[in-house]
């Protein structure tokens, strides 16, 4: 990776020196880290730099550096620097899940670029604490007109930190004619009821009025932790009822239905009228009308 960065900096000018170090630090959401770059100073005017690389991106310069203080800053509130007259720190505080990257210090001097430390820090978000996300079905069969109380149970692990912010439950609905989920409703950071034995759990209730045919398809409780998702199992929700109820089925199928039917006796009375015509035409005549 340095190389490749001194090609697309340079162009081939630069150059990396032989005994680059390179580190991989990894801390939590959160926490600060101080990157360290010492150097010797050779005479004359250098150039030091914090370069920040994310894969698919373009190289980002966080700071620039010359004599014994930094002329330029990229005005980012949580990252700062610090300048020695052998060494160019950056510290990052209260880290970002987005500060994970590839960090180099470069020194320029007479036209050359030289890597003098590189480092990779990842930034890890704390883990989630839900074991598991459990949908239970409707009691019975739903009919048009019913009420229907789905129930989703979100068993955690006492023994893991709790994510900043909690979690949000979220129930989200996939039609027989969607491709794509929607979100219905969101409960926020509190269960309905919570226990905590025999095993941690929490308990959210999606309660729904007055059930309707659309109101059919595969319901999923979503719960939002620690920057991750975490889906249930999944309710499919079948509503009752007779075939050309319009409670049941959409109106326009009914339609579809009656117009198909109605153009099966239009074609049947044709072919009578057009059969009966051709025996009249026949009388008299060796015809053989079926």
């Amino acid at each position: 990776m340095a190389i490749i960065l001194c090609i697309l900096l340079m162009l081939g000018v630069g150059r990396c020196t032989d005994d680059q170090n390179f580190v991989t630090k990894t801390v939590g959401v959160g926490q600060s880290v101080t990157l360290s770059c010492t150097h010797q100073r050779s005479g004359g005017t250098e150039t030091l730099f914090w370069i920040k690389l994310v894969p698919g991106k373009l190289p980002e310069i966080l700071g620039r550096a010359t004599s014994y203080d930094y002329d330029f800053v990229n005005e980012i509130p949580h990252i700062t620097f610090t300048r020695e007259p052998e060494r160019f720190d950056v510290s990052i505080t209260e880290t970002k899940l987005s500060d994970t990257a590839f960090y180099y210090c470069l020194k320029s001097r007479r036209s050359k670029i030289m890597f003098l430390k590189g480092a990779f820090l990842r930034v890890e978000g704390a883990e989630p604490d839900i074991t598991a996300v459990v949908q239970a079905p409707p009691s019975g069969p739903v009919r048009p007109g019913d009420s229907v109380s789905l129930q989703c149970s979100v068993f955690s692990d006492s023994e893991k930190k709790t994510c900043p912010g909690g979690l949000g439950v979220y129930w989200l609905r996939t039609g027989s004619h969607e491709s794509h989920p929607s979100v219905i409703y969101a409960h926020g950071n509190s269960g309905d009821e919570c226990e905590t034995s025999p095993e941690p759990r929490c308990v959210y209730n999606f309660f729904k009025e007055n059930i309707s045919s659309s109101d059919a398809g595969t319901y999923y409780c979503a719960v939002a932790t620690c920057g991750q998702i975490i889906f249930g199992n999944g309710t499919k929700l079948e509503v009752e009822g007779n075939t050309c109820d319009s409670q049941k089925v959409d109106t326009v199928v009914c339609l579809l239905f009656a117009a198909l039917a109605i153009s099966l006796i239009l074609v049947a009375s044709l072919l009578y009228i057009i059969r009966k015509k051709s025996c009249d035409c026949c009388k008299g005549l060796q015809c053989i009308c079926m």
